[in-house]
């Protein structure tokens, strides 16, 4: 027994599903596909939508990776794990990612150990670094960032001046 279909057209089914949020190419096929629109109906609602600029992979993948590092920083890796996810074609992923470079992902990375760093304050100074080395690791790092940045992190420790006032804790 075929599903009744709830839109009117798959174009119609199409917009609606993008008005939440941007959608991959590949995500709008399976959702139609979901709809039990015939295979002709998808093609045509797809190439109609990236004829209109309302569905373009590299524009999401760009969009994705700027809004990613902008609220939650993670690494390439995890990046590209995740858009993978989305079904973004491998080529698109590899360009779209070229915008974080070394010292942006090494910033990130930084910008994220600054703040566990300062979240694990009341746990003793080698399980502050093991806890954020772990936090960094969780969001796909490489073992020489995680150690470039628990580094520069133990530097400014070590230039921090002697704090008094916990003295009587």
């Amino acid at each position: 027994m075929r599903k009744a279909k709830t839109q009117s057209s798959a174009y119609d089914m199409a917009l609606d599903y993008l008005t939440s949020k941007a959608r991959t190419v590949r995500e709008m096929e399976l959702r139609l596909d979901e709809g039990d629109y015939s295979e002709i109906e998808i093609m045509q609602t797809v190439d109609r939508l990236i004829g209109s600029g309302l569905l373009d992979d590299r524009k999401y993948a760009e969009a994705f990776i700027e809004t990613r590092l902008n609220t939650k920083p993670v690494s390439r890796r995890k990046l590209r794990e995740q858009l993978e996810g989305h079904f973004v074609p491998d080529d698109i992923i590899k360009d779209a990612l070229n915008v974080v470079s070394d010292d942006v992902e090494n910033a990130n990375a930084k910008s994220v150990a600054e703040k566990y760093f300062r979240q694990f304050s009341s746990l003793e100074l080698s399980e502050r670094f093991r806890r954020v080395g772990l936090r960094l690791a969780s969001r796909g790092y490489t073992y020489d960032c995680i150690k470039l940045v628990l580094s520069e992190l133990g530097d400014q420790v070590d230039d921090a001046p002697e704090d008094d006032s916990n003295d009587y804790e």
